[in-house]
């Protein structure tokens, strides 16, 4: 079965729990540098929920990271002006950010806002949310993030729900493997029970 790979760096970020391959497609980063925004965005059609898609940046550096991210989002969603984060996960939170030519503020709420969520505004379009995935996650469980946050039919579930949903997932996962493990059904015996995370996985739509 083929897996879905990001092709900047070459990583194999796996198939669906149905076994389907997300469609993910990465946007060249315009500025030079050698990385690409990961992002997957819902449709234009159905409803929004409470999420418009997932980013999976590629480190907590939100200067570095931005630019990339609001060069795919511009052309898709009208240019994006603000964003606003939870410092709870950001080391630094600069105030401004220049990308593609105009500079995009940056603010933060601690109470507010969930610290797994991007908030984004435009002054002609409107706002949009993202989950933000840790740069330090799995490809396999970014696959899922991204697939889930990205599925318009998907319940509507927070950036932190659907966190921990995943987390659920795969600690039931890994304990699965240990007890294969423990009883050597991995040589030769029956495989762990897989384990569905409640939440559906979907083809991604990803920005150019």
């Amino acid at each position: 079965m083929a897996a879905t790979t990001d092709t900047a760096t070459g990583t194999d970020i796996g198939t669906g729990l149905d076994g389907a391959t997300p469609d993910i497609r990465l946007s060249s980063h315009e500025t030079g540098a050698p990385s690409a925004a990961r992002v997957a965005l819902k449709g234009g059609d159905g409803s929004r929920g409470l999420l418009d898609g997932a980013w999976w940046p590629r480190s907590r550096d939100l200067a570095v990271e931005l630019p990339a991210l609001i060069g795919v989002l511009d052309p898709l969603w009208g240019r994006v002006t603000r964003i606003a984060v939870n410092p709870r996960y950001w080391p630094v939170v600069p105030r401004k950010v220049p990308v593609r030519g105009h500079v995009v503020k940056v603010g933060w709420f601690k109470a507010e806002q969930d610290p797994h969520k991007l908030l984004l505004l435009s002054n002609t379009v409107g706002r949009w949310d993202l989950l933000v995935i840790p740069p330090d996650t799995p490809a396999a469980s970014a696959a899922r993030l991204m697939a889930a946050a990205s599925d318009p039919a998907g319940p509507a579930l927070t950036a932190g729900a659907l966190m921990a949903a995943e987390a659920r997932f795969g600690a039931a996962v890994e304990g699965g493997a240990e007890d294969a493990s423990a009883s050597g059904e991995h040589e030769g015996g029956a495989p762990p029970a897989r384990v569905a995370i409640p939440v559906p996985a979907s083809r991604l739509i990803m920005g150019m």
